[in-house]
């Protein structure tokens, strides 16, 4: 039974879907739709960031899966050269727009 569950879990692991390897890329962002809750969010957490003059961002694809409100194995498969998710007030809540903040500020260090 032990070997079982050992041989169980490692084809399991070896199964796990690409979206799980593509976690570290990146997706773009339009944040056009957003930027006036965007840039409240930064001000008001002193979030030292500011919104690039194109609106567009590009932050990991779990990040952007939650605030384009897309599935991240759907961004995963898409071309790098993709047109960006559009991220809308319908789409991102405060809290998926303040962590897309925090990747700016960390891409702008």
């Amino acid at each position: 039974m032990r070997k079982f569950l050992v041989l169980a879990a490692g084809a399991a692991m070896m199964a796990a879907p690409a979206v799980a390897q593509n976690q570290g890329g990146l997706v773009n962002v339009n944040v056009s739709d957003i930027t006036v809750d965007l840039n409240r969010i930064i001000s008001d957490n002193n979030i030292t960031a500011q919104v690039p003059v194109n609106a567009i961002v590009s932050v990991p694809v779990g990040i952007a899966a939650n605030v384009c409100n897309v599935s991240a194995a759907v961004l995963a498969r898409q071309a790098s050269d993709a047109a960006p998710c559009r991220a809308t007030n319908e789409t991102a809540s405060d809290n998926e727009i303040a962590s897309l903040a925090r990747v700016l500020q960390r891409q702008q260090r």
